[in-house]
């Protein structure tokens, strides 16, 4: 087999030979909750050492390899059902961390799929227990206003939320719903009768300002981040969701990762440390890791500041049927693509007929 990576080929269930891609780092997934539906299918597909994927622009399918797979970042509402796979991961040597939405609109309806809030902490708990503190990752993601949901009334839910959480997390991940920059965003709640309101950046720095001061009153701690977003805010960081540091923190013990990543490794004695300070991530105590390499993603958004990874989810499959969600054409496309699912599980794509 050659090492370059577009002469790379893996052999299909039917036994035809195809090209494929062989990511170290797998992203699943920003554009649907794989962890909660398609979880079963996820790691079976892993087991077979292939799935495939289809470019939602030009509708071509591709298939993605994980030979080389050594760090997963899960994105889900509900990862409930990843916690029987975790063990798996870790016979095969894959690190992992999961980006986890842990919002609160119940009350007004805006996440009819999710389990109630109590449920989801309860998760959020378990995978720390399982994972350790900091491999799961708090998002309140979006922040929506509508006329029922004001600035004070966000950061009660929060509060609730930050309150339950601590000991459990280190973050917390938020973005502004972007609503206007998302036709079919904006149609949907129209359609739902939600009146939405657009974030002004004011709104975003009184926002910003009083988080910060709840983050402080209440001892938190908690290291607060924006995702995808362009202004900067005092007190709060601009995220990297799929991170090259949180991946040497969990996965430095793979030399692939660590070589796919740029990573050096140094010891605190080392007289050389006191000029890598500042940026060294501890490993064991003693230990450190420093990242020479730029891995930022190109292909995202300016705002975005994630590493190269490989995404293999798809669009109009997730069945949360959130109203503001931009990932899904429709409530009833997701939910016939769901269902088509159940019935074709064994197929190496989500959205395979």
């Amino acid at each position: 087999m050659s090492n370059k990576q577009e002469d790379r080929t893996v052999i299909l269930d039917n036994g035809e030979i195809a090209k494929a891609t062989f990511p170290v780092v797998v992203s699943a997934s920003r554009s649907t909750d794989i962890p909660a539906f398609y979880a079963d299918w996820f790691f079976e597909r892993l087991k077979k050492g292939y799935s495939a994927w289809t470019n939602p622009f030009n509708g071509k399918k591709f298939y993605v390899a994980y030979e080389d797979t050594q760090f997963i970042v899960f994105w889900s509402k509900n990862p409930r059902p990843l916690l029987e796979h975790i063990d798996y991961l870790r016979e095969k040597d894959i690190g992992c961390y999961i980006q986890y939405t842990l919002n609160d609109y119940e009350n007004e309806g805006l996440e009819h799929g999710v389990p109630p809030i109590k449920e989801r902490i309860e998760t959020f708990k378990l995978f720390v227990d399982k994972l350790g503190k900091g491999a799961v990752v708090w998002r309140f993601d979006p922040l929506i206003l509508t006329d029922k949901i004001d600035i004070d009334k966000l950061l009660q839910k929060i509060e609730n939320i930050g309150e339950q959480l601590q000991g459990y997390t280190e973050k917390l991940v938020f973005s502004f719903a972007d609503i206007l920059s998302y036709r079919k965003v904006k149609s949907n709640l129209e359609r739902n009768h939600i009146n939405y309101l657009d974030w002004t950046k004011d709104q975003m720095i009184e926002f910003a300002e009083k988080l910060v001061s709840l983050n402080k009153a209440k001892g938190w701690n908690y290291n607060l981040a924006t995702c995808g977003e362009t202004i900067d805010l005092d007190g709060i960081e601009h995220n990297h969701c799929v991170d090259d540091k949180l991946m040497v923190r969990f996965g430095y013990t793979s030399k692939k990762l660590m070589d796919f990543l740029g990573v050096e490794f140094i010891d605190r004695n080392n007289p050389q440390f006191l000029f890598y300070e500042d940026v060294a991530i501890s490993l064991d105590g003693n230990r450190y890791a420093i990242i020479n390499k730029k891995n930022k993603d190109k292909g995202q958004r300016t705002a975005c500041g994630c590493m190269k990874s490989k995404d293999i989810g798809e669009y109009n499959t997730c069945p949360h049927l959130c109203e503001y969600c931009y990932a899904n054409a429709s409530k009833e496309v997701a939910v016939a693509n769901w269902k088509r699912h159940q019935l074709n599980k064994n197929n190496d794509s989500i959205t395979e007929k």
